[in-house]
């Protein structure tokens, strides 16, 4: 038994061993073409790497800290397929450095330690310093973390951790303090257009030897079937390549039926830009203002479907709560940017419950456009007619030489007359056009105008 683990420890060091005497990385030599497409297409250099825009800019702290080759432990944070694995591979080769992958769900201390120590080693013996790439490190429980906390403050290995999940709340306070955290963002649709183009004709890495023919509009169902992830949007490339015949001379078509089929998702018709867009999310818009909830969760559905951004269908909802509910439930603003609040900390796909809510909140609400259609009014006039002075008695007499040019003379203090109102002119020429409607809270409003109207306050004792 004895000699057993033995064995077993010493594969294990073998095993280590052999990561550091692999001179290549992934994708630094042509791969086998039963790799993978979106392997085969993982970027090398910064160049290549698509969207990511907030941390690869001009002048971004992230480029500049690479190219500085000023590298200290790194955390990425982002979606599946962001490019969390091929950045750590480029920092990789752009510093020189040894690249050792783990993965956090299959890896254990002693691996850790072992990992550490041959980094040292290495340091010494070549000069040479490692990068340590941990998948799914928030994972690791706090003893694990703790494991890498003296050799990471030194700088050897540098650690490059990965996580779909907010490190503030998955990695503890120590492991954070050492480390800088880069936000990667999901690929916009543009990028992800990119980089399936790419791989229609890269002869090297991608299908650019065969004869082939993919429509604009099945690029874009890939994309949109994606949501953001590169990894999904080539994979679902690749098998409808590979599943589709060619036609009698020998060209394989790429159409929007072969999307469909390949993403095993129907196509709806829903462009970003133009008609079908703003025709759904005006069905939308005008099936809650008519308090529909039925028709306003199916149009909701639809563009969920087709892949558009919740925040655009959230901020559409914020303005509708103002706009056609306004004061007739003040509920409904509170709720509608307290819903945009929680799309932007949840995400996808779980921001799409919220959405919901919203959404029949925001049908079933009373409604009022009262507020806007004052707005409008009162806009008017100001554009039209002659622009009004503020009279006298408003005027700010804060600074000096202002009482004595007349500024706050006569003025009524309201809190000094009873129920805190006083009935005085606020504007020369005087004009109503805040009509408050009748229903929800708005009737309170309009009954409270009402009796404004009518009081006769006097003075407080």
């Amino acid at each position: 038994m004895a000699r057993g683990l033995f064995v077993r420890k010493a594969e294990k060091s073998q095993k280590l061993a052999d990561l550091f005497q692999e001179e290549k990385l992934e994708g630094d030599e042509p791969e086998s073409k039963n790799t993978p497409l979106a392997l085969r297409m993982r970027p090398r250099t910064l160049e290549e790497v698509a969207g990511q825009g907030h941390l690869l800019g001009e002048g971004k702290l992230f480029k500049r800290t690479i190219l500085a080759e000023r590298i200290t432990s790194l955390i990425f944070y982002g979606p599946p397929g962001s490019g969390k694995t091929s950045l750590a591979q480029i920092i990789s080769r752009m510093t020189q450095s040894r690249f050792v992958p783990l993965n956090a769900v299959t890896s254990n201390v002693s691996e850790i330690r072992e990992v550490i120590a041959q980094s040292v080693r290495l340091l010494k013996s070549q000069n040479k310093r490692t990068i340590l790439f941990i998948d799914e490190i928030h994972r690791f429980n706090k003893a694990q973390q703790d494991v890498l906390l003296p050799d990471v403050e030194k700088g050897n290995p540098i650690l490059i951790g990965a996580t779909a999940h907010n490190p503030s709340f998955a990695l503890t306070g120590p492991l954070l303090s050492r480390s800088l955290i880069f936000e990667l963002r999901p690929l916009e649709e543009e990028d992800l257009l990119t980089l399936m183009q790419r791989a229609l004709v890269d002869k090297e890495r991608g299908f650019g030897e065969l004869n082939l023919k993919a429509t604009e509009k099945a690029l874009k169902h890939f994309a949109r079937s994606a949501s953001g992830d590169a990894r999904r949007a080539l994979n679902a490339l690749e098998v409808a390549v590979l599943t589709t015949l060619p036609d009698e001379t020998g060209v394989i078509h790429i159409d929007e039926k072969a999307a469909e089929e390949s993403c095993q998702r129907k196509i709806v018709y829903y462009d970003r830009d133009e008609d079908y867009h703003y025709d759904t999310a005006s069905a939308f818009i005008k099936s809650m203002r008519g308090s529909d909830p039925d028709a306003a969760i199916y149009w909701l559905a639809k563009m969920l479907y087709a892949g558009e951004d919740p925040r655009f269908v959230a901020r559409r909802i914020v303005i509708l709560a103002s706009e056609d509910i306004g004061n007739a439930d003040p509920q409904a603003l509170i709720l509608a940017s307290a819903g945009l609040q929680a799309i932007e900390f949840v995400g996808m796909p779980e921001a799409r419950i919220i959405l919901a809510q919203l959404v029949t909140y925001m049908a079933l609400a009373p409604k009022s456009n009262a507020g806007y259609v004052a707005l409008n009014e009162a806009s008017s006039d100001v554009q039209k007619d002659a622009t009004q002075e503020v009279p006298n008695h408003l005027r700010d007499k804060s600074y000096r030489g202002a009482e004595r040019m007349g500024h706050g003379a006569g003025y009524k203090y309201a809190h000094n007359f009873e129920g805190h109102y006083v009935e005085q002119d606020y504007m020369a020429k005087k004009k109503t056009y805040y009509r408050p409607g009748l229903l929800g809270h708005e009737r309170q409003l309009a009954e409270r105008l009402e009796e404004l109207r009518r009081s006769s306050p006097k003075p407080r004792k």
